[in-house]
């Protein structure tokens, strides 16, 4: 089995991004699957053109997206993707889409396809907080999500696919009064959420 996770580059003044820093963290090879790390751009025209090659090349049985949400408290399993990019803050190439939809033509959402139940009760099993979220928002993070849902749809593959926001990091929060985890904790989430995934036999 080979398991493809993503995470993505800091934006909006950061200079971490708690995703990436999770998917660094994790090892090779979990439960004898095969880890493919990756770190993507924080730009809607980058993950629209990297993820489509990226998911082709390597064929995972599994993949999971992950990113920063800041605010949220918790670590939020994402339930669902809208072919929707719309956001006042630019992206990292300065690119602020307004009612766009990811791809033309394409359908209105997708539906994960992890088991995003299952996840939530292993890391709750394991004392970190998580919930199912029903919006990925309508910035990077969920053109992301599309992109990859779309892109394995197409293509016609049955790779499981599907997004975890992660919160700030307490090393993002100092100077702000934000919800944040420690980092450690949010490694061992992608860690379990990564477990999970292999595990299911749904």
């Amino acid at each position: 089995m080979k398991v493809l996770v993503t995470g993505f580059e800091p934006f909006g003044g950061e200079k971490i991004n708690p995703s990436w820093e999770a998917v660094k963290a994790l090892p090779d090879g979990i439960g004898g699957a095969e880890i493919v790390k990756k770190r993507l751009p924080v730009m809607f025209r980058g993950v629209r053109e990297l993820l489509p090659r990226l998911i082709v090349e390597e064929r995972p049985d599994v993949m999971i997206l992950t990113g920063q949400a800041g605010g949220r408290p918790n670590v939020t399993v994402e339930r669902v993707a809208i072919n929707v990019m719309d956001s006042a803050m630019a992206d990292n190439e300065g690119f602020a889409p307004e009612n766009e939809p990811v791809f033309e033509g394409a359908p209105a959402a997708y539906f994960a396809t992890i088991p995003i139940k299952a996840i939530v009760r292993a890391l709750r099993g394991a004392k970190i907080p998580a919930a199912v979220s029903n919006t990925a928002g309508t910035y990077v993070c969920n053109a992301a999500m599309f992109t990859a849902l779309h892109t394995i749809a197409v293509a016609g593959m049955e790779t499981r696919a599907g997004f975890i926001h992660v919160p700030f990091s307490h090393e993002q929060a100092l100077n702000k009064p934000r919800p944040s985890m420690a980092q450690e904790t949010i490694n061992r989430a992608i860690r379990k959420a990564v477990e999970a995934s292999i595990e299911w036999k749904g």
